[in-house]
């Protein structure tokens, strides 16, 4: 293999798969990136055995061929080269590859692309195409809650729901949950659940860039396929049975808040300063056209801050993970907020003044 190019466009292919590469690998070769050198193009994969990213990018190819290399080695060489260098890779001997730019010269150690394991090609039984923008959007909605390394597993990650017309983005870590909802014409007949690894989640939010072109998921076979005009993300599925979401958004409150949500997030935001480094507990307190915000910690410090708002029903005082509460306030465009109570034991339930399509369920603390 022997391929030519500017440093900024092998840079950006590199940049776009490294993130799925892991530090600490059991095989060798998973530290690597296949790279191969095909027609008038070079096509760069990474993989860690769930999640495989595909991109290519154009290239002058002197020498098809396909090789791996040591993915953060050649990303770091790259990086260090300055913008608009003249860069080629070849493959001098089995075994190696050297990177050459201007009057630098780097010997890596390759391993045979023969090796490199890929996932199976998907056999699609599902597909469907939103934009960039509708899909990010879904994501950047609820990914927040979804759980880091819990033991129900299903939980580590995203659920997208999907029915004949519309499309939802569920998760949860145990303690909240977010939903948002995409009303569109899928072509589906029937409806179909699909979890989606926290990692992939993370890896698509960071590469759609909001606008207007189009993504394909293509679903089937425990497996989701992603095409991004020249980038291709596959990822398993998690195996497993998601919690029964629209049980827990709860449907009939008697006690509605109304307020601006960039004043109730500063002060949540500052009250938190003194909150309990490990539990974040925040006490509101409700009464009419006023929302009392309190929290303390083992140092006896203590911080109170006072928010305007309408309150619809009686006065009442609850206890919050404060983190939990800000988490939803970020994630909401619009200017107002409305925060929907039962009582001190219930879930409250937080969404966009005149939009329903997201809702945050917060479980209640003791204080």
């Amino acid at each position: 293999m022997h391929i030519r190019h500017v440093r900024n466009e092998l840079l950006g292919a590199l940049q776009t798969v490294v993130g799925v590469v892991e530090r600490r690998q059991t095989l060798p070769i998973l530290s690597n990136v296949f790279l191969e050198a095909r027609d008038a193009e070079l096509v760069v994969r990474a993989t860690d055995l769930e999640i495989e990213m595909e991109v290519s990018t154009p290239v002058q190819n002197l020498k098809p061929g396909k090789v791996t290399a040591p993915a953060r080695k050649l990303y770091d060489i790259l990086r260090g080269l300055s913008e608009g260098a003249e860069i080629s890779f070849e493959v001098v001997e089995e075994g190696r590859m050297l990177v050459r730019s201007g009057k630098s010269r780097y010997t890596l150690a390759t391993l045979g692309a023969e090796e490199f394991p890929s996932l199976a090609g998907i056999q699609a039984d599902t597909q469907l195409t939103l934009t960039h923008k509708a899909l990010r959007d879904l994501i950047e909605r609820v990914s927040f809650a979804m759980a880091q390394q819990d033991v129900r597993y299903y939980l580590n990650g995203m659920l997208l729901h999907i029915g004949p017309r519309f499309v939802r983005a569920v998760a949860t870590d145990g303690h909240r949950l977010a939903m948002s909802e995409l009303l569109i014409e899928t072509g589906l007949k029937e409806e179909q659940q699909i979890i989606l690894p926290r990692k992939a989640v993370l890896e698509l939010a960071r590469l759609l860039d909001g606008g207007d072109a189009e993504v394909t998921l293509s679903i089937g076979g425990g497996q989701i396929q992603v095409q991004l005009l020249n980038l291709r993300i596959t990822s398993k599925l998690i195996d497993g049975r998601f919690p029964d979401y629209e049980r827990v958004i709860p449907d009939s409150q008697d006690r509605r808040v109304l307020g601006n949500r960039e004043k109730l997030r500063s002060a949540l935001a500052r009250a938190a300063i003194l909150s309990n480094e490990k539990f974040r507990g925040v006490r509101l307190q409700l009464e009419p056209d006023l929302l009392r915000i309190q929290t303390q910690n083992p140092e006896r410090e203590e911080a109170e801050e006072e928010v305007e708002v309408q309150l619809e029903g009686e006065s009442m005082e609850i206890g919050f993970n404060v983190t939990y509460l800000l988490d939803a306030l970020d994630a909401m465009k619009t200017e107002n907020f409305v925060l929907e109570l039962r009582g001190p034991d219930a879930s409250g339930l937080l969404f966009e003044a005149g939009e329903t399509q997201s809702k945050y369920v917060v479980m209640p603390m003791r204080l």
